[in-house]
C-alpha cells in the first residue's frame, strides 16, 4: 500500500513552508504530495493567513521534479469547470508529469460567504459536480466542437488548446454516500474515502464495488484510498508531545485524549507500532492508498517517519 501526505494548506503556511513539505515527501519516496483547497483558516482561528492552492501548487511544480501532486478537494463552487480544466492542464504542463485533480462539492459555508462563493444545498452542489466532471473531461479529451448541455453550465463548439498528456488523474469521495458512489464509479480515477475506520471502509469499499458493477465497470479499475490523520511519535513521549502541540496550534483546550476519542479509530495515532497496524488494518480493509493528514507541515520528521512506515507495508 502507497502512504501520500495532505497538509492543510490554511493553516497560516506559507508559500516556503509547503515547498519544504513537497520536497520532504519527495525526497523520502512518498506516491504523492496533497493539499486541501480552502481560502479561511481552520481548525483554530479563522484569521490566519490562508492561500490559494492551485496558485501554490504551480510553484511546487517548478520546483520539484516527480512527486504526483493535487488537491483534495477543490469544490466545484470556487471555479468554473472551463477554468479549473485550463488551471489543471497549465499546471501538468509546468509539472511535466501527471497532476491529480481532485473536485468535491465544499461543504465550508463560512468561507463561501466572506469571499463571496455561491453555496446552494448539497443536492444542488453535487449536481453540479457531476457536471463539472463531464465538462471536464470533455474538454480534456473531447473532439473539437465538443459540447455540453446541462442543468448549470453549458459549453459549446469546444477547442480545448493544448490537450493535457496523459489525462489528469481525477479524485472524488467523501464518507460514501451512494451518490457519491455512482459519481466515481462513472467519473473517478480513485474513490477517496473520508472519516472512516477500517471496520467502515471494508463495508464501504464492497459498496463501491457494486457501484462499479452497477455502471458497467470493472471495480478493480478505479483506486480506492482513504484519508486518515497522523498523530505520531518515535516514542510515546514524542507522541505526546506531538499531541500537545497540536492541541496548542489549533487552539483546543482541555484533555488531549478526549479530543483524539472520537478520531482514534481512524486516525494513526501513538508509536510506529501502533501507527502501522491501523495501516494494516486499512491495508486489509481495501484501501490501495492512504493519504495521511500532516498536522504540523513547519516540521517534516513525520514525513521521515511515514516513509519509514510505508517501506513497512
Amino acid at each position: 500500500m502507497q502512504i501520500a501526505v495532505v497538509i492543510e494548506g490554511q493553516m497560516n503556511l506559507s508559500y516556503a513552508d509547503q515547498l519544504a513539505a513537497a520536497r520532504r515527501a519527495e525526497a523520502v519516496g512518498l506516491s504523492g504530495f496533497y493539499r486541501t483547497d480552502h481560502y479561511e483558516s481552520f481548525p483554530g482561528p479563522s484569521d490566519q493567513a490562508t492561500t490559494d492552492a492551485w496558485s501554490i501548487l504551480a510553484g511546487i511544480a517548478r520546483e520539484t521534479r516527480s512527486i504526483p501532486l493535487g488537491t483534495l478537494v477543490s469544490p466545484v463552487t470556487f471555479r468554473a469547470p472551463g477554468a479549473f480544466a485550463k488551471i489543471v492542464a497549465t499546471i501538468q504542463e509546468m509539472a511535466g508529469r501527471q497532476i491529480h485533480a481532485g473536485l468535491g462539492t465544499g461543504w465550508h459555508e463560512s468561507e463561501h460567504r466572506r469571499y463571496g462563493f455561491p453555496f446552494p444545498a448539497m443536492a444542488t452542489r453535487a449536481e453540479m459536480l457531476e457536471e463539472q466532471l463531464q465538462i471536464v473531461r470533455g474538454l480534456w479529451s473531447g473532439p473539437d466542437g465538443w459540447s455540453f448541455s446541462g442543468s448549470h453550465y453549458q459549453v459549446s463548439d469546444a477547442l480545448f488548446r493544448p490537450k493535457p498528456v496523459p489525462l489528469p488523474w481525477v479524485i472524488t469521495g467523501g464518507e460514501g454516500s451512494p451518490r457519491g458512489m455512482r459519481i466515481a464509479a462513472r467519473f473517478s480515477d480513485e474513490f477517496n474515502l473520508t472519516s472512516s475506520a477500517p471496520s467502515t471502509a471494508r463495508e464501504k469499499f464492497a459498496q463501491l464495488d457494486a457501484a462499479c458493477d452497477a455502471a458497467g465497470r470493472a471495480p478493480g479499475s478505479l483506486v480506492r484510498s482513504a484519508m486518515t490523520g497522523a498523530l505520531i511519535g518515535r516514542s510515546e513521549v514524542e507522541y505526546q508531545e506531538k499531541l500537545r502541540a497540536f492541541m496548542s496550534r489549533i487552539g483546543a483546550v482541555g484533555d488531549p485524549e478526549s479530543y483524539l476519542a472520537p478520531r482514534r479509530a481512524r486516525w494513526l495515532v501513538g508509536t510506529p507500532d501502533q501507527a502501522l497496524a491501523q495501516m494494516r488494518a486499512f491495508q486489509d480493509a481495501g484501501a490501495n492508498r492512504l493519504l495521511v493528514q500532516h498536522m504540523d507541515p513547519t516540521e517534516t520528521s513525520s514525513i521521515d517517519l511515514l516513509a519509514e512506515l510505508q517501506a513497512q507495508l
